[in-house]
């Protein structure tokens, strides 16, 4: 006889998710007399932070003392200790808790991870490098707990244009960044690139199909997805100056930001990782030609420094797609070597369609530059599936 699964457990005077809610049969644990059910996680994204995390953990500590809090740090398989590092404070304390991730790479990614790991009903993202201000949490906490806000944002202009955390140059690129977010994407707010902010888990749940796992701001990823407006609030915060480690920005993480701007005005239509990928090929269009002209200069038949100028070329590409286009799943060592034979390779399948594709429209078409469109685009796409697919497949 089947049990009645109508009536949810309670746990001192808690109650658990029914199996209408949870869709799974009830569950009692009399071990947990006096356990306080989390009520905000936080998400540390770390890389090679090793003597940042339990400064970080102190100080969360001392910030969010009487609240119900969890940390969640989540490591891209840092190479100085970090993870033990997490691990021991995860031995002396409940609330600290570490996800390793191995074979991929992206803040974006581990900030999603680590949100979508709570079962909180907020979460919050900060910077393990302390230039964020966590005792600013408090009152973030304290505005979502009214109901009426959806995302709270610790913004560095809000009061204030100064960001002494930053050197001039970086100062510069994050204001010229703001200001794109603000008018490409319209977001509302003094600081959508911000990386400290807090947030309903709901929210997270429901865009999370749709975001992004490359890229670095991923509160822009999600104000620029969510389908309706979301109820946002500033608080205001002093950027400090990091205070060990080494700063993650860099050429790569700009054409991420790019690539994000393109792909939500495009509707997500193209892909940030497709729009790299195409930056790298156009680039490799310019080596060609450079290549095929000096080689001419030097004598060397055309067919002869054809062939070497597309070899260097590819091999250009390559190398370029491997440190940026697919840098959470970056091949190094022999397979760096072997990948590179099966580039060349799947690229020269997509050269031959290529012009198979663009000689059959310039016959029944004669017009030069629609088949040389078409026999590129065939070209392109054939290269980005393979190469996503085969060349730097996940692990």
């Amino acid at each position: 006889m089947a049990r009645s699964l109508r009536s949810a457990p309670t746990l001192d005077n808690r109650t658990l998710p029914g199996p209408s809610e949870a869709g799974i049969a009830p569950f009692r644990d009399d071990s947990t007399a006096g356990f306080t059910p989390v009520e905000i996680t936080i998400v540390i994204p770390t890389l090679n932070e090793r003597d940042n995390v339990p400064i970080l953990a102190a100080r969360l500590a001392e910030a969010l003392e009487g609240i119900a809090w969890e940390a969640i740090f989540v490591d891209d398989d840092s190479r100085d200790g970090t993870v033990e590092a997490i691990r021991a404070l995860s031995r002396a304390s409940p609330r600290i808790r570490g996800l390793r991730r191995v074979h991929r790479r992206g803040l974006a990614g581990a900030s999603l991870e680590g949100m979508l790991a709570s079962s909180a009903p907020f979460v919050a993202l900060i910077d393990a490098d302390l230039q964020h201000d966590e005792t600013r949490l408090r009152e973030m906490l304290a505005i979502l707990r009214t109901g009426d806000i959806d995302v709270v944002v610790a913004s560095r202009y809000l009061d204030t244009p100064d960001t002494g955390g930053l050197t001039q140059v970086r100062h510069t690129g994050s204001r010229t960044a703001t200001w794109l977010a603000q008018r490409l994407l319209k977001a509302p707010l003094t600081d959508p690139m911000s990386g400290f902010f807090a947030m309903r888990r709901e929210v997270v749940d429901r865009l999370a199909p749709r975001l992004s796992d490359q890229g670095f701001k991923i509160l822009l990823d999600i104000l620029a997805t969510s389908p309706e407006p979301l109820r946002l609030r500033e608080v205001p915060y002093v950027f400090k100056a990091r205070l060990h480690g080494e700063s993650k920005l860099d050429a790569a993480i700009v054409l991420e930001y790019l690539g994000l701007i393109v792909a939500k005005l495009t509707g997500d239509l193209v892909s940030i990782r497709f729009l790299l990928f195409g930056l790298v090929g156009a680039s490799g269009v310019i080596v060609n030609l450079l290549a095929l002209s000096l080689l001419l200069d030097q004598g060397v038949t055309f067919s002869i420094a054809q062939t070497a100028a597309m070899l260097i070329a590819m091999t250009s590409n390559y190398t370029l797609n491997n440190a940026l286009t697919y840098r959470d799943r970056r091949r190094r060592g022999w397979r760096f070597v072997t990948g590179l034979l099966m580039f060349t390779a799947l690229c020269s399948v997509g050269l031959v369609g290529g012009v198979g594709v663009s000689t059959f429209i310039y016959r029944e078409q004669p017009e030069w530059w629609l088949a040389g469109l078409a026999g590129a685009a065939v070209g392109i796409m054939w290269n980005y599936i393979t190469s996503t697919a085969i060349t730097w497949r996940a692990r």
